[in-house]
């Protein structure tokens, strides 16, 4: 019989997150810190409104593209929070969450063989999607002396003739990493002097810790060459909604919509409906939360001080990247032990990239209560581990 599968898919390796979740959600008694999910429910005034879209029958496909309504609330919001307008009509495609955005955008832009630069540590979806649109990966190993932003020199040392499409990860996951307007506008030199495109992923964007987020589609000469993705999942708890948002120039955004049409039509209708209702009235439910993702970012700050880990001030998202080198241990030697001997799961830094090594990512979207039993389980583990280096 012939082999019936893609030899690019049977070498894509599944991605590294889920097997500590698989795991734990058999093991009694234990604490997963490795899921990237809000604990936060979606706040009621939304989930009312996709109620009250399904008690009006709204269960109709929408235009492709999305909601007429929806995209101009997207559209009015990025005014408001990054000072960029989109053209709701022609610019801007509502997709099944933000990894779709990423998925159809690499599809609609690369050829066979264009090079895509990936900052790494960075969110598992990147690398896979570039092979699926038949793009070559380069990646680009971020450092923890450099708080794992990217530099320019880094930049520049990775752009080859073809060079096509940056990735711009940022507030970043896994490390909480976030980039400043400074560090965005040496970026920007680069990618115009070079003549490069970027996607950036900004679906942390309210979750952010050190003033507002700023977007490299705010500088002068960068949103005619940037898709921008984000979405609903983090800012609003819905991540089981699956809605997200592209946005960018008129002729990439067709042919992405091209793709769309083909392999999805369009995204779920009571989600967008939701979903407006989020972007009219959820300002207020997206502050609430981002101060208590503060709070528990400071607590594990504070617990790994006390614990003698190393770990860099994050201020995005909800991950902390804590060193664990001193062990000798790789991280997934220390993640499987951890959750073997103190019954927490937290994901080995690796799941993000080779550059990972040495390092784990520990989601804090998790409540007080559990972050505190599983630090403290932590630093008995840790503790442990120095005693036995010790013998």
């Amino acid at each position: 019989m012939r082999n019936p599968l893609s030899e690019t898919i049977v070498n894509i390796k599944p991605s590294g997150i889920r097997k500590f979740f698989d795991i734990v959600s058999e093991m009694k008694d234990a604490i997963s810190l490795g899921v990237g999910e809000p604990d936060f429910d979606t706040p009621w005034h939304v989930r009312d409104e996709g109620i009250y879209s399904l008690e009006k029958g709204r269960t109709f496909y929408t235009s492709n593209a999305g909601l007429m309504e929806l995209k101009e609330e997207i559209s009015k919001y990025l005014d408001r929070r990054i000072g960029v307008h989109y053209n709701p009509k022609n610019e801007i495609i509502v997709t099944v969450g933000g990894s779709e955005g990423i998925d159809i955008a690499m599809r609609a832009m690369l050829d066979p063989g264009d090079e895509v630069l990936i900052p790494q540590p960075s969110y598992v979806s990147y690398e896979p999607c570039c092979l699926l649109a038949g793009g070559k990966p380069v990646i680009i190993e971020l450092k923890a002396e450099n708080e794992f932003r990217l530099t320019k020199q880094e930049l520049l040392d990775a752009i080859t003739d073809k060079t096509k499409l940056l990735v711009l990860p940022f507030p970043n996951n896994p490390t909480g990493a976030i980039m400043e307007k400074e560090d965005l506008e040496a970026i920007a030199e680069v990618i115009i002097e070079k003549d490069i495109f970027v996607l950036t992923d900004e679906i942390y964007s309210e979750l952010s810790y050190k003033g507002d987020h700023v977007s490299i589609t705010s500088l002068p000469g960068m949103q005619e060459r940037t898709i921008l993705i984000n979405g609903f999942s983090k800012a609003y708890a819905m991540t089981g909604w699956r809605l997200g948002y592209a946005c960018g120039p008129k002729e990439i955004i067709e042919q992405m919509l091209k793709i769309h049409q083909f392999a999805i039509m369009c995204a779920p209708t009571t989600s967008q409906y939701a979903a407006v209702e989020a972007m009219r009235n959820g300002d207020k439910d997206v502050a609430q939360m981002r101060e208590a993702y503060n709070q528990r970012r400071r607590y594990l700050m504070h617990a790994f001080k006390e614990m003698g880990l190393e770990c860099f001030e994050p201020f995005g998202a909800f991950y902390v990247f804590p060193c664990i080198k001193e062990f000798g241990m790789t991280s997934e030697e220390f993640a499987t032990r951890f959750l073997e001997e103190e019954k927490v799961a937290v994901v080995p830094g690796t799941a993000f990239g080779d550059c990972g090594e040495g390092f784990l990512r520990i989601s804090y979207a998790y409540s007080l209560d559990n972050l505190k039993v599983a630090l403290n389980r932590m630093a008995h583990f840790v503790d442990r581990l120095r005693q036995e280096q010790k013998k």
